[in-house]
C-alpha cells in the first residue's frame, strides 16, 4: 500500500494549543489509505479528481433524482385525483380526505429513523429498489380501492414503503462527496419534488383522459400508471443504484482508492466500512444538533406538504402552476451552488426562508387574485430550497457512518411527521381564501426555519469559536489515535459548516 506524502488540511486546528494528538490521528489515518496518485503534480492531480468527480456526477445524481422525482409524483397525486372526484366516488367527507393524508406520514415518518441503517446493511442496490417496488404496488392498488377504508389501508402501506428513500439517498450521496461538493447535488437531487409538482398536475390532467377504460374511473388510471411506472423504475434499479464507495463495482480500485482518500481529506469517514453499534445510535439521539436540525427542518418540510398537497385545490388552473414550482426548482439549485462555495449554509437558509415569510404574509393579506398569486410564487422559493440546504448543512456537521445515517433519518422523520399537520390545514370549509393553512405555514416558516437556522447559526460560530482557542482540547486527552478518530465530529480539530 502507498504511503501519501500529501498532508491533511489542518488549518482548522492552527488555533489549538495542544493539536499535535489530532494532526498526528488524521496523518495516521492517511497513512493506512493508499493513494494511487503519490508522486504527481498539484495540477495532475486537480485533472484526475475532476475526471473522478464527473464520472461521479453521472452515474450518481440523474437516476437518483429520478427516483425521487417518481416518489414526490405518487404520494402528492392524491390531490389531482381530489379534482376528478376521488372524494365523491369513495364517498369519503372532507375530514376522510385530510385523514388519508395524514395516515401516510405517520408510517412514513415513523420508520425513517430506522431506515439508513437498513440502508447500511443490505446495501443501497439492493434496498432502494425494493422499497421503489414496493410502493409501486401500493399506488397501483389505489387505483383498485372502492372505499375509505382500502383507500386508508393503502395509503398506510404506502408510507411505509416510501420511508427509506429521501433519508436514504441523501446519506448516501453524502459519503461520495465532499462537504464542499454535497449542497449542489443534494439541492439537483430535492429539485425533482418541485418538478414533480410543476408537470404533476399536467400530466395527471391527460391521464384522466382515459375515464371509463376498463370500466375504471380517470383518477384511478392516475394510481394505476404512475404505480406501474414506478415499479419499472424499481426493477431498473437493480442495475441502476450503486453502492457506497468501498464497494462499488463501476469503479476501479484506484478510483475507489480516491474517493475515500479524499473524503478523509476532508476529515470525513463515512464512505468507509464500520460495524454497528449502539452507541452511534445514542451518540445521535444526545446530539444537540440532531434536535435542532429537526426543528430547522419541520419548519421547512411542514410548509412543503402544506403547499404540494394542496396548490392543486388553490390553483385551479393546471398551467399556472407550473411556474412556481420551476421558479423554487431553479432557486434550489442556485442556493445549493452558492452554500457549497460561501460554506454559509445558515445564512442561505435565512435568506430563503424570508421569500417564504413574504411569500405566505401575501397570500393572507391580499386581495387581488395576482397578488396571491405572486405570493404562492415566493412562497414556493423560500420552501424548496430549505429543503435541501437544512439536510445538506446536517450532514456536513455529523460525521461517523452510523451517526450520520441515524440523525439524519430522525431530522427528516421528524420532518416529515408535520406532515400530519399539512395534511389538515387547508380545509374546503376554508375556501377560497384557507386563511388557516396559510397562517398555520407562515408560523412554521417564522419560529422554525428561520428562528431555528438563526439559532443554529449562532451556536456553531460559538463552537468553532472554542474550538479554534483550544478550549476542546481536553476531549482527547489520554485517548489513542484510533479513539480520537471515533469522536467524528466531536473532535476538536472539526470545524462546524455555518
Amino acid at each position: 500500500m502507498a504511503a501519501s506524502t500529501e498532508k491533511p488540511s489542518l488549518d482548522n486546528v492552527s488555533h489549538a494549543s495542544d493539536p499535535e494528538k489530532v494532526v498526528n490521528a488524521n496523518a495516521e489515518k492517511l497513512l493506512r489509505l493508499e493513494d494511487p496518485d503519490a508522486g504527481l503534480s498539484d495540477e495532475e492531480r486537480a485533472k484526475i479528481d475532476r475526471k473522478l468527480l464527473w464520472k461521479l456526477d453521472i452515474r450518481l445524481v440523474p437516476w437518483l433524482s429520478l427516483l425521487y422525482l417518481a416518489s414526490f409524483l405518487d404520494r402528492t397525486n392524491i390531490g389531482n385525483a381530489k379534482i376528478d372526484g376521488l372524494s365523491k366516488d369513495l364517498g369519503m367527507s372532507g375530514p376522510q380526505y385530510n385523514a388519508t393524508l395524514t395516515i401516510f406520514f405517520v408510517s412514513y415518518s415513523v420508520f425513517e429513523p430506522l431506515t439508513n441503517i437498513l440502508l447500511k446493511r443490505l446495501r443501497p442496490s439492493i434496498f432502494i429498489p425494493i422499497i421503489m417496488i414496493s410502493w409501486g404496488i401500493c399506488m397501483t392498488l389505489m387505483g383498485l380501492v372502492h372505499n375509505y377504508a382500502g383507500l386508508m389501508a393503502v395509503r398506510w402501506f404506502l408510507g411505509l414503503s416510501e420511508a427509506g428513500l429521501f433519508p436514504g439517498v441523501s446519506y448516501f450521496l453524502s459519503c461520495w462527496y465532499k462537504r464542499s461538493e454535497f449542497g449542489v447535488r443534494m439541492a439537483i437531487f430535492f429539485s425533482a419534488a418541485a418538478l414533480a409538482g410543476s408537470f404533476g398536475g399536467l400530466l395527471a390532467a391527460a391521464i384522466t383522459k382515459m375515464d371509463g377504460v376498463g370500466g375504471k374511473k380517470g383518477w384511478s388510471w392516475i394510481f394505476i400508471l404512475e404505480g406501474l411506472a414506478t415499479v419499472v423504475i424499481g426493477v431498473a434499479s437493480f442495475w441502476c443504484v450503486y453502492d457506497f464507495p468501498d464497494q462499488a463495482k463501476f469503479l476501479s480500485e484506484k478510483d475507489r482508492a480516491r474517493v475515500i482518500r479524499r473524503l478523509a481529506l476532508d476529515q470525513q469517514s463515512s464512505a468507509e466500512h464500520e460495524e454497528f453499534k449502539m452507541s452511534y445510535f445514542w451518540a445521535s439521539v444526545k446530539d444537540w444538533k440532531t434536535w435542532l436540525g429537526a426543528i430547522i427542518y419541520m419548519g421547512a418540510d411542514g410548509s412543503l406538504y402544506a403547499f404540494s398537497l394542496f396548490v392543486p385545490t388553490i390553483i385551479s388552473e393546471l398551467l399556472l402552476s407550473v411556474p412556481p414550482y420551476a421558479a423554487a426548482a431553479i432557486l434550489t439549485v442556485s442556493i445549493g451552488f452558492i452554500a457549497d462555495r460561501t460554506r454559509q449554509r445558515g445564512i442561505c437558509n435565512i435568506a430563503t426562508s424570508m421569500l417564504g415569510i413574504v411569500g405566505f404574509a401575501m397570500l393572507l393579506g391580499c386581495e387581488s387574485p395576482g397578488g396571491r398569486y405572486a405570493g404562492t410564487f415566493l412562497g414556493a422559493m423560500g420552501i424548496y430550497p430549505g429543503i435541501a440546504n437544512t439536510i445538506s448543512w446536517a450532514s456536513n456537521n455529523i460525521e461517523g457512518v452510523y451517526k450520520r445515517g441515524v440523525s439524519l433519518g430522525f431530522i427528516i422523520g421528524w420532518g416529515n411527521l408535520n406532515g400530519i399537520v399539512s395534511s389538515n390545514i387547508y380545509r374546503d370549509a376554508d375556501a377560497p381564501r384557507y386563511y388557516p393553512g396559510h397562517g398555520v405555514v407562515l408560523s412554521y416558516l417564522v419560529l422554525f426555519l428561520f428562528g431555528g437556522s438563526i439559532v443554529q447559526y449562532f451556536l456553531l460560530r460559538r463552537e468553532n469559536a472554542k474550538r479554534r482557542r483550544g478550549d476542546r482540547d481536553n476531549l482527547i486527552e489520554g485517548l489513542d489515535q484510533r479513539q480520537i478518530e471515533e469522536l467524528g465530529d466531536k473532535r476538536p480539530d472539526f470545524i462546524y459548516t455555518l
